[in-house]
């Protein structure tokens, strides 16, 4: 269950910096040196949460279609 909790807080803290996103884009202040900084520096955090919560799904085993299978002709030996 920590790891479900941890694993949603980290999604709801990546969403806080998107929403920081919209408001530049809504002021209008994305092509000003300030507003590509800061659009840069807000979607930085948001990936480094939303990696954070996709890690730990998948150490769940959430995300197993991404783990590599062993190749055909191993299989078989």
């Amino acid at each position: 269950m920590r790891a479900i909790s941890g694993i949603v807080v980290a999604v709801l803290l990546g969403m806080i910096p998107l929403a920081g996103v919209a408001w530049v884009l809504r002021t209008r202040e994305l092509l000003t040196v300030d507003g590509l900084f800061l659009v840069l520096i807000l979607l930085t955090m948001a990936g480094i949460f939303f990696l954070s919560a996709a890690w730990d799904a998948y150490e769940l085993g959430w995300l197993n279609f991404l783990k590599r299978g062993k190749p055909a002709a191993e299989k078989g030996a």
